[in-house]
């Protein structure tokens, strides 16, 4: 429900991988030996455990503070596949990006990375217990791992920028970010107060910021923080596009109808941050009963960052029934 604060529902451990991935390394000179324990593995005196599938050793390999960008998966010793950038991938790209930073013990799966050049492709055994507590920094090892067991790293190494080249990038994408933001700013703020003119809206907004406009009286007493409300809410942008709705014929015209979905009126657990500032500022306004138009602008919606179709900078306009709320 947009008007619901988003959570982050990624799977934690893939989380935690991509948070590792931007950990990294430099490579030490390495002396080589067969593993017993690992055949067609070589593993060396730092702590490598590694095969390569095709390697360019002449090539130029990534230094700190470089960014690599690799097409990898890894796994458990019993083949479970935990990540694959294939399989995971988003806007049709199988690969991760990440920056290289210093390794965070010895035979890391960062380490192993620091061997080779682009075009490379290897496999790296390593310790599980390491790689949740020290890289992913977990507080424990899940319980379906083996302690003392390895995962299985395979990487491609797809192309390597500099530290410099992805500086000078990120500084021009920050450039051209907030050259974005400001236009939307400016923009949402004009449109915003053509959509009062039209609109005739002369209630004047709260001390906040946010404009309250009672459209049906209700009676009884106005809920609290610790109460739980209970709301039907329409939200639209001011231009008049549906977003969300617990009404299902507005969000079927609004072709917002998604199969399975549930069409009811929203609990909501009142002083505990679980929608955005306006929204809740009115429900403390409203009776039972009560119906409302809110203009919530952006500071107090989903501000400079947005949330899924909501652009960042947007003024977001409700229609709100308050229908019951329990007590604290």
């Amino acid at each position: 429900m947009l008007c619901l604060k988003r959570k982050n529902m990624k799977n934690i451990f893939t989380l935690l991988f991509i948070i590792t991935s931007m950990l990294a390394f430099g490579q030490k000179g390495i002396k080589s030996k067969k593993s017993k324990l690992h055949q067609g593995y070589i593993e060396s005196t730092d702590g490598m455990i590694y095969r390569f599938y095709s390697q360019n050793k002449t090539g130029t390999k990534p230094k700190e503070g470089d960014v690599v960008r690799v097409a990898m998966w890894y796994k458990t010793n019993k083949d479970s596949v935990l990540y694959s950038s294939v399989r995971d991938s988003r806007n049709g790209q199988n690969y991760i990006e990440f920056p290289l930073e210093k390794s965070q013990f010895k035979g890391s799966f960062e380490q192993g990375l620091g061997m080779m050049t682009v075009g490379d492709s290897a496999s790296f055994l390593v310790s599980t217990d390491s790689v949740f507590l020290l890289s992913f920094r977990a507080p424990f090892m899940p319980n379906y791992l083996e302690k003392g067991s390895l995962l299985n790293f395979n990487v491609k190494l797809l192309h390597i920028i500099s530290k410099d080249s992805a500086a000078k990038a990120s500084a021009e994408q920050d450039q051209q970010r907030q050259a974005y933001l400001a236009a939307r700013q400016l923009a949402d703020s004009l449109q915003r107060k053509e959509y009062l003119l039209k609109n005739n809206i002369t209630t004047p907004p709260t001390t906040s910021g946010l404009y309250y406009i009672e459209q049906a009286k209700g009676t009884g007493s106005k809920p609290v923080k610790g109460c739980k409300a209970k709301v039907n809410y329409t939200l639209r942008t001011m231009d008049g596009k549906v977003l969300d709705s617990s009404d299902k014929e507005i969000a079927r015209k609004g072709g917002m109808d998604v199969e399975g979905r549930p069409f009811e009126p929203l609990d909501i657990p009142m002083g505990q941050g679980m929608v955005i500032p306006g929204f809740e500022e009115a429900l403390l306004l409203m009776n039972p009963g009560t119906k409302a138009l809110l203009i919530i602008p952006p500071y107090l919606g989903y501000g400079e960052n947005g949330g899924g179709p909501i652009e960042p900078y947007t003024t977001l306009v409700f229609d709100i029934e308050l229908i019951s709320f329990d007590a604290p």
